[in-house]
């Protein structure tokens, strides 16, 4: 049985937070790029891009990248064994070393996502500054990496997944709680 952590309005509310977080820290936006990661992270970055622009007057850089290989665990019999990966575009068609890169995902768990992304990101080039934003921290990082821009913190088990549904991939906005199995 799952919980909803997160509803559609405060879904809403959430990533305008987050927006405005990022426009205080980057008064000029453009200098700025939002990479949204593969899946959902890739609309999130979508949204923040326009509510950035309606509250600064701007419209910052935005790309998406796909992580799947520069995960650590692709072909090393980890947690994913047997998984082949299914790789997505990665568009990064500004210059990397002119923008401070915002790196955006819908989760943050172990911290090996985040890792991949910076390996995929540099292989574009070096950014002067290379940030993080997610809309749910759950905790249990493995790496140490730590989000600049936080949508909420919801701390979990190890048992305990969460679930983020997009409206333009699943058709409505919310953040669920589901146990393990």
């Amino acid at each position: 049985m799952a919980k909803v952590l997160i509803d559609s309005d405060q879904c809403r509310r959430t990533v305008a937070r987050m927006a405005h977080e990022i426009v205080e820290h980057h008064p000029d936006t453009s200098a700025v790029a939002l990479v949204g990661l593969h899946t959902r992270g890739v609309p999130l970055a979508e949204r923040l891009r326009v509510l950035i622009e309606e509250f600064s007057g701007e419209a910052p850089a935005l790309g998406t990248v796909d992580i799947a290989l520069y995960r650590d665990d692709v072909g090393l019999g980890g947690g994913r064994r047997g998984v082949v990966p299914v790789v997505g575009e990665t568009i990064l068609d500004f210059d990397i070393a002119s923008h401070a890169v915002v790196l955006v995902d819908d989760v943050l768990y172990t911290g090996r996502t985040i890792r991949a992304a910076i390996d995929a990101v540099f292989d574009y080039g070096r950014p002067p500054r290379v940030e993080l934003a997610v809309l749910v921290d759950r905790g249990h990082r493995e790496m140490p990496i730590r989000p600049d821009y936080v949508g909420r913190n919801l701390p979990t088990s190890r048992d305990e997944r969460i679930s983020v549904h997009m409206a333009e991939i699943d058709g409505r906005d919310e953040v669920l709680l589901e146990e393990g199995s």
